[in-house]
């Protein structure tokens, strides 16, 4: 049974309906036809005997009945005083109502009763009998009842020929030629008399099929003040939860675990519309793959991959930044895109943006979150540093072991062109070309030994905006066996700092840092670590028609000088 069916029985009146049964209980009208099959579908779902009717001058009405008069009253009152229907329902006759175009199929059925007092006991669930089809309208009727129908209304029976893949032409309201072959088409696709004119009841059926991927979700307008924004959103599957400006977020609540939907609310202008485009993308709620675009006005992105399929737009109006972002599992496309549909075309921009201040900082506020949502994070981070004017990088072939993607800095997307585990050298070329502010210059001469040295590198994985010098000495010309392509080192780096340049005093660039490569039954001191020479580096960008920009001998600069020159050259190489 329905949560209020021991409210309403279903029992027949000892007087002929058709005199003493047409009195209702109106409990809503709706101004289109899809927005009324909606609500008469979300109240059929608690409440029996819910029938719909057209009212005329363009209006649909949701009713409980049909009683006699006094009945009804009675009924209205039982159902307000358990608050099952709204505050402003009221008793109405049913002597000029219109087509009927709820349920599907028409038929009213027979008087409802309403008892004295609620069953104490929960009732068997009855299986209601197939709706009776009224006789169909012929054509001639059929044109009649389309002539009363709004041109919105029409339009809306054209999108759902096109969801049903009967129609591709434009949804201008104005049924032609190919609207009339798409409605032939469908009729004979529903075993219906291939006419090319809907009656009523076809109608309300292709409306009713467009719409049932809806069911379930309970699309609601859900106002928010604090933010500016109104929107239907699906109450049944995501709930408030939280503000975190920018962001107004609404959590999965139902059966969809991957549901999420987000206001977007802020003051701005073009530059932070920008940010806010830029930022969005390293969300993990963002896959990289999907179409995006960006204008002064403002932006969309579409991301899929993941198990998830993400949609964003985000308008700028007059200092006033606003959008939303819905995130659906990937694969529930017919349900995702008419869902989005409405959420577009209800949205509503009201005054005001959210207040940044409208929550205290919080204790579990982190770096690789933004305003609560997960950053997207790479697989590895290693070090790397340019070499050539048109943004090429070497780093260490560990830093592209497996990748699906390779990025500079996370955001500029890289290619590898050379790759030598064995030297432990790789050189990458950035997809679109960069400009960096300056690029290595080599000291191929040899070192002494007890040179000063410093390695610059990224020594947590790219926590900080900016690279890191760790200093030490060279301790030894070659490796441990002998090795002279390599350089002993003593010196302290964290994992990340590999593929980093190592600098001597003067800011030329002595080599490149590898990994550390402890065996399995010898474990090297933590402070003895490696680099290749700047001699073989050199050696293999001319190799792959690179060439390197060497140094001489130069003074020893200051401190903050090399650290200039170690920003200037070292970038973060992600592999995602």
């Amino acid at each position: 049974m329905k949560a209020i069916a021991a409210l309403i029985l279903l029992m027949l009146s000892t007087l002929p309906a058709a005199a003493q049964d047409n009195f209702w209980v109106q409990i809503e009208a709706r101004q289109t036809l899809t927005g009324a099959q909606d609500r008469a579908r979300d109240y059929a779902r608690r409440l029996d005997d819910i029938n719909g009717f057209y009212l005329g001058d363009g209006f649909y009405g949701i009713f409980i009945g049909p009683f006699t008069e006094a009945r009804a009253q009675t009924a209205l009152e039982r159902l307000l005083a358990q608050g099952a229907v709204p505050p402003d329902s009221f008793v109405k006759n049913g002597q000029f109502f219109k087509q009927q175009f709820w349920p599907i199929g028409g038929g009213t059925g027979q008087a409802a009763t309403v008892p004295d007092a609620p069953e104490p006991t929960p009732q068997t669930a009855e299986i209601p009998a197939d709706p009776v089809v009224t006789p169909d309208e012929t054509p001639q009727q059929a044109r009649v009842s389309e002539d009363a129908l709004s041109r919105p209304e029409k339009q809306e029976l054209q999108r759902a020929l096109q969801w049903s893949g009967f129609y591709a032409a434009a949804i201008d309201g104005s049924f032609g030629r190919g609207t009339r072959a798409a409605m032939q088409a469908w009729q004979e696709a529903n075993n219906q008399e291939p006419t090319g004119i809907l009656t009523t009841t076809q109608r309300a059926l292709l409306l009713d099929q467009y719409n049932s991927v809806l069911d379930g979700l309970n699309l609601r307008l859900v106002r928010d003040s604090a933010s500016g924004i109104q929107m239907q959103i699906p109450t049944d599957i995501v709930s408030f939860t939280e503000y975190q400006p920018p962001f107004v977020r609404f959590e999965a609540s139902g059966d969809v675990s991957e549901a999420l939907v987000l206001f977007i609310s802020q003051e701005g202008d073009a530059g932070k519309l920008v940010g806010l485009y830029e930022i969005l993308q390293i969300l993990d709620i963002v896959p990289t793959d999907g179409p995006r675009s960006i204008t002064d006005t403002g932006f969309e992105i579409e991301g899929i991959g993941g198990g998830i399929h993400s949609y964003t737009t985000v308008t700028l109006q007059e200092g006033e930044i606003k959008g939303f972002m819905l995130v659906w599992p990937q694969g529930d496309d017919a349900r995702r895109a008419r869902m989005l549909d409405i959420m577009r075309d209800s949205f509503e921009n009201l005054p005001g943006t959210l207040d940044q201040q409208i929550v205290p900082a919080r204790e579990d506020q982190a770096i690789d979150m933004v305003a609560g949502l997960a950053v997207r994070q790479p697989k590895l981070s290693r070090s790397g540093f340019y070499v050539a004017n048109d943004g090429t990088v070497v780093t260490t072939p560990e830093a592209i072991a497996g990748c699906d993607r390779i990025t500079i800095d996370r955001e500029d997307n890289a290619e590898v062109i050379f790759e030598d585990a064995g030297l432990g050298l790789a050189i990458l070329r950035p997809v679109e070309a960069l400009s960096p502010i300056s690029i290595a210059a080599f000291q191929t001469g040899v070192p002494r030994l007890q040179d000063q040295i410093a390695v610059a590198g990224y020594p947590f994985n790219g926590v900080l905006s900016a690279p890191t010098l760790t200093f030490g000495q060279v301790v030894d010309i070659r490796g441990l066996t002998g090795d002279d392509t390599i350089k002993r080192l003593s010196i302290l780096p964290q994992p990340s700092d590999a593929g980093g340049p190592v600098f001597d005093n003067s800011g030329a660039v002595l080599g490149m840092l590898l990994p550390r490569k402890d065996g399995n039954t010898q474990v090297l001191p933590p402070e003895v670590n490696f680099s290749l020479d700047a001699t073989q580096i050199v050696s293999v960008l001319a190799d792959q028609g690179i060439t390197a920009q060497t140094s001489g001998i130069s003074r020893p600069i200051s401190p903050v000088a090399l650290t200039r020159r170690a920003a200037d050259i070292t970038v973060l190489v992600s592999c995602w």
